[in-house]
């Protein structure tokens, strides 16, 4: 019996640390950190660990420029009608296929900050050079566009730049996936875990992306040079984005390769380096080029502002009419106020003091015919048409026009006869 005894002890024993070791394992494999819910796959512990700020700050500004980006996009889309330059229309293509290449930036952050694994390393390898060769092939073939624009004010069609851009693009593609072959399968044919790459290899992988940048970087300072200086600020917009992505990837290839390793941080801080990089670059793009050329798309061409300066020319008749009608007013006012001045003695009327400053056509001007046969019964013909006599007066006219003082004064001496008395003698 002793011997059965000792033996449900040893198995009894053996149960009970077997169920306690279980309940262990099970108890540190389900407690996540804080800030992460129950049964969440240790993976994602980033996302939420209250202990590692980094992931959460991060994904704040991450989610911030993925709603950025996409209200972007639309109204670069939706501004498509009230675009009226056409060479600037030619560029919404390509301009939305940068925006595209940023939001990818900014979704890649995620996959920064959660844990390594298969599906993660690869993608990492993979996305990271070809979100950057789309958003710098953009930048480039922009520049390109501007040098042809800042001379000749003419540029390739839009479904050109865009179809280069895209095919600066499938390079990096092509690129990337025969790395990723080369470095997975290996001679051997047998699959390694895309993890097990060093950070030299992962920066060296990235030659054509930097090649882009220093490309685009350089075509656009001579679009700063050229005929049509309204299409500069355009070219500024690119060498400032590109100047300062330049800075950003110093940074960046130095913190990853050298700053870590010294640090013996780099197991803790090669992720979040990354991370950080792709956040300030896509931010940078958004900042510096995207809103600078979404404020310039509506602004009107060179040629339409000076069609627009020469509109006030074709409205010279409507505005000579306004003149005239104003000088006609003050003609009208001047004369009703010269009417309420006394008149202290009575003078000469003229035939022609009627004109009062008007069109030739709105005024009516009596010939001397029409005041001969007006007057033919009251004046004598001697008055009316004055005969050749030796006349002392020193204001002598060279033309054969009747003056009106002379008209005056032959009446009132016609007047002067008449109002003598008649007397019998007068005929003697």
């Amino acid at each position: 019996m002793a011997p059965l005894t000792d033996l449900c002890k040893y198995w009894s024993f053996l149960a009970s640390f077997c169920l306690m070791s279980s309940f262990s394992y099970v108890a540190n494999a389900q407690t996540p950190p804080s800030g992460c819910g129950q049964g969440l796959d240790s993976l994602y512990y980033n996302l939420c660990d209250l202990s590692a700020v980094w992931g959460i700050v991060l994904q704040a500004f991450t989610s911030a420029g993925i709603i950025s980006s996409f209200i972007l996009t639309i109204v670069l889309v939706a501004s498509t009608p009230f675009i009226q330059d056409k060479k600037k229309k030619s560029m919404l293509g390509t301009q939305v296929f940068f925006l595209i290449g940023t939001a990818g930036l900014f979704c890649l952050v995620f996959d920064m900050v959660v844990k390594k694994d298969y599906a993660t390393c690869a993608s990492r390898r993979f996305l990271f050079g070809l979100f950057f060769a789309i958003c710098f092939s953009c930048l480039g073939t922009h520049a390109v566009n501007l040098n042809y624009l800042v001379r000749k004010n003419t540029g390739p069609s839009g479904w050109w730049i865009f179809g280069i851009a895209i095919a600066l693009s499938l390079v990096e593609v092509i690129i990337n996936t025969e790395w990723l072959i080369i470095t997975i399968v290996r001679t051997t044919g047998v699959p390694q875990m895309p993890c097990n790459i060093g950070n030299e290899d992962f920066v060296m992988a990235l030659i054509y992306v930097m090649f882009l940048i220093l490309a685009g970087f350089m075509t656009a300072w001579p679009a700063l040079c050229g005929r049509y200086g309204h299409w500069r600020k355009h070219a500024v917009f690119i060498i400032i984005t590109l100047f300062m992505s330049i800075c950003i990837w110093i940074v960046w290839i130095v913190m990853y390769v050298y700053g870590n390793i010294q640090a013996k941080k780099s197991v803790y801080w090669d992720d979040p380096t990354l991370a950080i990089a792709l956040v300030s670059n896509a931010w940078a793009f958004i900042f510096l080029y995207i809103i600078p050329e979404i404020s310039q798309l509506t602004k009107p061409s060179l040629e339409q502002s000076f069609e627009e300066e020469l509109y006030p020319t074709r409205g010279v008749g409507y505005e000579t009419i306004l003149k005239e009608q104003t000088s006609q007013s003050m003609h009208v006012e001047n004369k009703a106020f010269s009417m309420d001045e006394p008149q202290t003695a009575k003078r000469p009327v003229s035939p022609y003091s009627g004109y009062s400053g008007q069109l030739r056509s709105n005024v009516y001007q009596p010939t001397e015919m029409a005041l001969m046969n007006k007057n033919t019964g009251e004046i004598p013909y001697d008055v009316i048409i004055p005969r050749a006599t030796a006349n002392t007066h020193p204001a002598i006219s060279g033309n054969s026009t009747l003056r009106a003082e002379d008209a005056y004064s032959a009446q009132s001496r016609h007047n002067a006869n008449n109002a003598q008395p008649n007397s019998p003698y007068s005929q003697w």
